[in-house]
């Protein structure tokens, strides 16, 4: 047995957390996995709706670039600043906010309004949504213990694919039929929906950081109380508290999957803008087919997500060190779809594009899981959600630069533009997988951070 398959034991003068239903973990888990639907629903429809914002507004491939870049203009800085937040403010109270801003920011496209009004509703849009996913992860892993921790994570993250399956053929008959605008009205509504079930059903859970002066930690929506059995640096203990971020961010753990993710997250940016058009302008398909393809890129990310979940859960229950068990697996799938995405561009074109295509694009997305439930199982308790926002605002600079680069080169090479951007993903997938398998060690890091 490894230390990843320990819960830290609670001292003898402290209580042992309440254990949480497992109907109301799962009811908040569920909602958080809404949550992340939204949330790229509102990335996706600028990448759905391309053709028909770029004719109304009259805009070239770098303005539309630069104008889908804005939306993570203030994303990082947010995302990290919240993230910071997150270890003194409940995250129930943070997500609501959040997903009442998204609503207010899209409002004024939905309206109507030029490109300026498009570009600050992006950047007030991406400020909002920044802190989502690892606040989203924070609020999820709170009601379960390290070992637990990889499906209801993987769901998380199972909630951008969904998200983006569910958007794709809703969002896209909303433009055929009234307009790109409404297809913006109807996301924002979806996210004050969601912000009303929040209300009353969401929370964190018994495995939450405790307060600062060691008292029981009161979680959830206040019908819980308990001291949490925190995970990484030895708990929840004082030593633990007093770790500076500096420390957790010098570890080769973050690092590594820090990386790792920015390669997975410069996928995922490229396919919500770009690979729409990529499909139909690049590689010469239908809008049909574009779709097709599109709904089986995110299909197999769905599904690697969740078995990349059941394989961590299997090797680490039988023993196997969560270095191998997250880290390996992840930059495994990380190197297979770098092999994919630098062999596509000189692939003849029918079924072998397909297929590079859909293994380089879908196989990446399980880093995000990966990521974070390495990093929850690294920091502690008190660090966690700093430590999981400043992973994700170095990230998600990804989602700043590959649309305006990709925009450019498009502009610049026509579509063989497309095939540079498609060797720029390999090789930063590459690597990614090799900073996973070469640097991730939790268990390692963890034990350093505790001396």
């Amino acid at each position: 047995m490894t230390d990843t398959d320990v819960v830290p034991a609670v001292p003898a003068h402290r209580p042992r957390a309440v254990r949480a239903p497992r109907r109301r973990a799962w009811v908040v888990t569920a909602l958080l996995v809404v949550f992340m639907m939204i949330n790229f629903a509102d990335k996706s429809v600028l990448g759905l709706a391309a053709d028909p914002i770029r004719k109304d507004l009259g805009l070239s491939s770098s303005a539309f670039g630069l104008a889908s870049s804005a939306f993570f203009l203030l994303f990082s800085v947010c995302g990290a600043a919240v993230g910071l937040l997150a270890d003194r403010v409940r995250p129930k109270w943070l997500l609501l906010a959040m997903a009442a801003l998204w609503s207010v920011a899209q409002a004024p496209v939905a309206m109507g309004g030029g490109l300026a009004v498009l570009v600050t509703s992006r950047v007030l849009l991406g400020a909002a949504e920044g802190p989502a996913f690892p606040v989203a992860q924070q609020a999820t892993l709170s009601w379960f213990p390290n070992h637990r921790r990889n499906l209801p994570g993987a769901l998380i993250v199972l909630g951008i694919t969904l998200g983006v399956l569910v958007a794709a053929p809703v969002l896209t008959w909303v433009i055929h039929h009234h307009g790109w605008r409404s297809a913006v009205t109807v996301v924002a509504l979806a996210g004050a929906a969601w912000a009303l079930l929040w209300i009353p059903f969401g929370g964190e859970g018994p495995y939450a950081a405790t307060s600062d002066n060691d008292s029981p930690a009161s979680v959830g929506s206040g019908e819980w109380t308990g001291t949490a059995e925190g995970a990484g640096a030895g708990g929840t203990g004082t030593a633990a508290r007093r770790t500076p971020y500096r420390r957790i961010l010098a570890t080769r753990t973050w690092i590594g999957a820090t990386t790792a993710y920015f390669g997975t997250y410069w996928v995922i940016a490229f396919a919500l803008v770009w690979l729409p058009s990529y499909l139909h302008d690049g590689l010469g398909y239908s809008s049909a087919a574009s779709a097709r393809l599109l709904m089986l890129v995110w299909g197999l990310s769905g599904v690697v997500v969740l078995g990349q979940a059941g394989v961590a859960g299997w090797l680490l229950r039988r023993g196997i060190a969560s270095r191998w068990a997250r880290g390996g697996v992840g930059g495994i799938l990380l190197l297979i779809g770098a092999a994919a995405c630098l062999a596509l561009p000189s692939a003849p074109a029918g079924a072998a594009t397909v297929a590079l295509l859909v293994i380089g694009f879908g196989l990446t997305g399980a880093m995000g899981s990966v990521a974070v439930t390495t990093v929850a199982e690294l920091a502690p308790a008190h660090r966690r959600g700093g430590a999981l926002g400043l992973m994700n605002a170095l990230v998600t600079t990804a989602g700043l630069i590959a649309p305006t680069l990709i925009g450019r080169l498009v502009d610049s090479h026509g579509p063989a533009g497309y095939q540079h951007a498609v060797l720029i993903t390999g090789a930063l997938l590459l690597i990614g997988g090799t900073a996973a398998i070469t640097l991730i060690d939790p268990s390692r890091d963890a034990r350093l951070l505790s001396e």
